[in-house]
């Protein structure tokens, strides 16, 4: 398959690690540019729409191809809204956040429920194995893992332990891969905060309001 990524560096060879080498890539970093080739390519995996939302606008009209937006931080419904509802090519949503489409299950949002049976023809060829997750801010995984991210910002703060022990706490107490902080540097601070901001702002749930500690760390790396 021709596979054109919208994005960073990283974002490609994340790409190339996790669907292989027996396709074809195309990369590019600026919306603009990569306008032209959307209809040339089987795949268009964009990971950096959710900064520029805006961008959406090269989408419009375009009957070819097939779209995965990266949804983390902002739903299909919303992005098709921004678009005026003139994407006529067929979109799906996804778990772009850095290191998460190298894990074995992708998650996958829909914006049409009958596009499930072409999912998983692409999926197939991708060699994948993916989960549907309600179309909306923060899909699944992303929501769960910044909010337990946000909680143990909220621990340090309090003084209650220090981040090498929540972190090996988490990891011998839960068996998650990975602790808090060492999570948090791995997808990033500024995406961990974004995300649970347009959750705050979507849902107005307290479980979301960002940790002071957190927001001044991330204001301190912007």
């Amino acid at each position: 398959m021709n596979i054109l990524v919208i994005g960073e560096v990283e974002n490609l060879e994340e790409c190339k690690t996790r669907f292989g080498d027996s396709h074809t890539y195309m990369f590019e970093t600026d919306h603009r540019e990569a306008e032209r080739f959307i209809e040339t390519n089987d795949l268009v995996f964009d990971f950096i729409i959710d900064e520029e939302p805006f961008q959406i606008d090269i989408y419009k009209n375009k009957s070819n191809g097939i779209v995965f937006f990266n949804a983390a931080k902002i739903s299909l419904a919303e992005l098709s809204n921004l678009a005026e509802h003139s994407i006529k090519a067929d979109v799906y949503g996804f778990n772009g956040l850095p290191t998460f489409v190298s894990q074995e299950i992708l998650e996958v949002s829909l914006l049409k429920p009958e596009h499930e049976d072409q999912l998983k023809e692409i999926c197939a060829k991708l060699d994948i194995h993916y989960l549907i997750v309600d179309d909306r801010v923060g899909l699944v995984t992303p929501r769960v893992v910044c909010m337990i991210i946000n909680e143990a910002y909220y621990t340090v703060q309090d003084g209650t332990a220090s981040r090498e022990d929540i972190d090996k706490a988490m990891k011998l107490g839960t068996n998650y891969p990975y602790g808090p902080f060492e999570w948090c540097s791995l997808i990033g601070i500024k995406h961990v905060y974004e995300l649970l901001e347009a959750l705050y702002e979507d849902t107005h749930d307290e479980r979301y309001k960002i940790c002071s500690l957190l927001k001044k760390e991330y204001l301190l790396q912007s």
